[in-house]
């Protein structure tokens, strides 16, 4: 069995990442701080490494040993864009540097975001050999993550994977969105042209991390163009829903009387909201999820990502489709008695 460090194990998809490779047998540890919740790895008698993720020293000594490095930690959001690259770029070259200074560098699988490849125009679907193009604050700062970690590649073996839309059980970032429609029969949708979305489920987005672990081709910085082609691949399921058409889906397994309300709000209005909430996060010295950040990306033409390479070199298919991926997602949910 394989030494696995995870960074960013805490979160949601890390402790879906965490379950799965103890449920095979792998030894784990886990690079955490100190107030990070440890209710899902304490079961799982993973190593733990307390600290930062902008702490070299913390860093190096977590990496030391391993085989494979999955890389999670991130941050999404925040009040100063300089918070966010501290995390996200910084976070991630101080990872591969770690790597890079092992005798035997571990296999590293940076866990980035669409938002760093960015939009495609409306009616096409991005690839991965198509050039980094991202437009919010969040997608430039994941897409810089990617830069560093390419900067160690001729010495890591170095594969990144962009996930898009993340959901699954224990996810609070996407709830809302079940929630009013179950509970409300209202569901948001930003501007009067939505852009398609790509999305996966958790547990298939930890099945295309291990298989990017064992099968992945890796980031060739020679031969490779930086942030496109070789190494790369979108962590996203083949079907592309507008958030028009998400809602339609939801109301369907939802709710009974199948009946629904989307509630498209108009693009000047969507971005008052983005900006008031942005303000009043500000002033209480709190991040928002809700921001100008989120409302420029909600804006863009497009998200749809290939799955092309994904199934061609990862031999993934996803287990199920994605109406019966929400479907699990809202059962959980009401199973575990967060909506009615």
């Amino acid at each position: 069995m394989a030494r696995y460090l995870i960074t960013g194990a805490t979160g949601f998809i890390g402790g879906h990442v965490a379950e799965r490779l103890a449920g095979d047998g792998h030894q784990l540890r886990c690079l955490v701080r100190e107030t990070s919740s440890l209710d899902i790895l304490g079961p799982l008698g993973a190593e733990l490494v307390y600290g930062s993720i902008v702490d070299r020293d913390v860093v190096k000594s977590a990496v030391e040993g391993m085989d494979v490095v999955i890389h999670l930690a991130g941050m999404t959001s925040a009040l100063r864009y300089q918070q966010m690259l501290s995390v996200n770029r910084d976070g991630s070259w101080n990872v591969a540097r770690a790597c890079a200074s092992q005798a035997r560098p571990p296999v590293l699988v940076l866990v980035s975001s669409i938002a760093a490849a960015g939009p495609i125009a409306r009616g096409e679907v991005r690839s991965e050999l198509d050039r980094p193009s991202p437009i919010s604050n969040y997608g430039i700062s994941k897409r810089a993550g990617e830069v560093a970690v390419e900067c160690f590649a001729d010495r890591v073996p170095t594969t990144i994977v962009r996930p898009g839309i993340v959901f699954g059980p224990r996810n609070r970032d996407f709830f809302p969105v079940f929630q009013s429609i179950a509970n409300s029969r209202v569901h948001l949708v930003m501007g009067l042209a939505p852009p398609r979305i790509s999305l996966i489920h958790v547990e298939d987005l930890v099945e295309i991390l291990l298989r990017a672990v064992t099968r992945g081709r890796r980031v060739d910085p020679v031969a490779g163009t930086p942030g496109r082609g070789e190494g790369y691949y979108f962590g996203v399921c083949d079907e592309y829903p507008d958030y028009a058409r998400l809602g339609k889906i939801l109301k369907h397994l939802l709710r009974q009387d199948g009946r629904g309300i989307p509630f498209f709000l108009p693009s000047p209005l969507s971005w008052l909201v983005g900006g008031l909430t942005q303000l009043v996060a500000a002033l209480r010295g709190t991040s928002i999820t809700v921001n100008l950040d989120k409302v420029r990306e909600a804006h863009a033409p497009s998200w749809a990502c290939s799955t092309g390479a994904v199934q061609a070199e990862l031999d993934f298919q996803p287990a199920f489709d994605l109406a019966c991926r929400l479907k699990q997602t809202g059962d959980w949910y009401r199973q575990q008695g967060w909506m009615k």
